[in-house]
C-alpha cells in the first residue's frame, strides 16, 4: 500500500534539485501545505513566495520570475489555477514564452466532497487548448518524478496535473520504462486497447487482468503526455487493433477521449468508447465513490471493452 502521494513526490524532488539550483523558486497560493510544500519553504525561505489567495497574481509573479531567469514552479489547487488565472496562463507564460511549470494540485475530482467550486474536470481542456503550453497527469509517484526530472532540464512552460491522496503503485521504482512524450506501453495486446492517464491508469492495469482472463488480447497505453499527445502510439492502436475505450478524471468535452477520437478519426476508422466525466455537475463523495458512480473503474472498463467486442 503506497503511503506517498504525487505532491509529495514533487516536494522531494525540487528540494533535491533546490540545494544546487538557486534559481528553482517555488510560489504558492495560501497552498503550500495542500501541495505538501510545507518543508520545502522551511528548508529554502529564499527560494520560496507565498502570494496568499490570489491566483492571478501568483500566475504573473511566476512569469515575472522567469523573465528575469528563474526558474519558477507554481503549486496551487488545479481548479483555481486553470480558471481564475487562466488568462494569465495564456498571456504572461505560453504567449510570452516563458519557463513556468505550473503543478495543478488536487486535480479532478480530489477534493470530491467540496464539489463543483472545487472540482478540476475542465483543466485538461482548456490549458491544452493554449499554443506553447504543454499538459501532463502523472500516474503514480515513480512517473511523477521522471517527468519532473525531464521538466527540470527545459525551459519550456508546461502544466502538471496530480490529485491529492496517494494512489498505487503502477510501475516498480527503479524499473519505470519512460520516454518522454511518448506513451507508455502498460501491457500489449490485438484485440483491444484501454488508452489512460493519471490516476485512471491503475484501474486500468486491473482492468487489463480481468479482461485477460477472458481470453481477450488487451493493449493498455499510459498517456500520461496530454499534449503533446503521443499520436504515433495511437495510430498504432487504430491499424492493430479491433478498438479503443479511453478513461479519464475529466469531462467528457476537451479531454484525453477526444483527442484520441480525433486522431482515430483521422485515420479512417475504429470504433472508440470514451469513459470519462459526464456534463453535469459531478455528484460529491470520496474520490473512489465517485469513479465508481461514473464507471471509472476496473469494472467500467470491463464492461465497457465487453460492450465493444460484442
Amino acid at each position: 500500500m503506497n503511503n506517498i502521494s504525487n505532491r509529495q513526490a514533487i516536494c522531494d524532488i525540487l528540494i533535491k534539485r533546490a540545494k544546487a539550483d538557486k534559481d528553482i523558486v517555488v510560489i504558492c497560493s495560501d497552498s503550500r501545505g495542500s501541495a505538501s510544500l510545507d518543508t520545502f519553504a522551511d528548508t529554502y525561505p529564499d527560494q520560496f513566495v507565498e502570494v496568499g489567495v490570489a491566483e492571478q497574481n501568483l500566475v504573473s509573479i511566476a512569469a515575472g520570475l522567469a523573465s528575469c531567469g528563474k526558474k519558477p514552479f507554481v503549486a496551487s489547487p488545479a481548479c483555481f489555477l486553470s480558471t481564475r488565472s487562466l488568462e494569465q496562463v495564456k498571456v504572461d507564460i505560453a504567449y510570452s514564452g516563458q519557463n513556468v511549470k505550473l503543478i495543478g494540485i488536487s486535480g479532478g475530482i480530489s477534493y470530491g466532497a467540496l464539489g463543483m467550486t472545487h472540482h478540476s474536470t475542465q483543466d485538461i481542456a482548456a490549458i491544452a487548448a493554449i499554443p506553447g503550453m504543454r499538459v501532463y497527469l502523472p500516474s503514480d509517484r515513480f512517473q511523477t518524478v521522471m517527468i519532473m526530472e525531464m521538466l527540470l532540464k527545459d525551459d519550456k512552460p508546461a502544466y502538471i496535473r496530480i490529485g491529492r491522496n496517494p494512489v498505487q503503485d503502477v510501475y516498480e521504482e527503479n524499473q519505470l520504462p519512460f520516454e518522454m512524450d511518448k506513451a507508455t506501453l502498460l501491457q500489449d495486446g490485438s484485440d483491444v486497447t484501454i488508452v489512460a492517464c493519471g490516476e485512471m491508469v491503475y484501474p486500468a492495469k486491473l482492468a487489463a487482468q480481468l479482461i485477460k482472463e477472458k481470453g481477450i488480447s488487451c493493449r493498455v497505453l499510459d498517456m500520461y503526455c496530454l499534449k503533446p499527445i503521443d499520436k504515433a502510439a495511437v495510430e498504432k492502436a487504430v491499424i492493430e487493433t479491433r478498438g479503443i475505450v479511453t478513461i479519464e478524471e475529466h469531462s467528457y468535452f476537451g479531454g484525453l477521449g477526444s483527442m484520441v477520437s480525433q486522431i482515430a478519426a483521422e485515420l479512417g476508422g475504429v470504433r472508440v468508447k470514451n469513459l470519462a466525466l459526464p456534463d453535469e455537475p459531478v455528484i460529491t463523495g470520496k474520490s473512489a465513490e465517485v469513479f465508481a458512480f461514473y464507471g471509472l473503474d476496473a469494472e467500467g472498463l470491463l464492461k465497457a471493452v465487453g460492450e465493444m467486442l460484442k
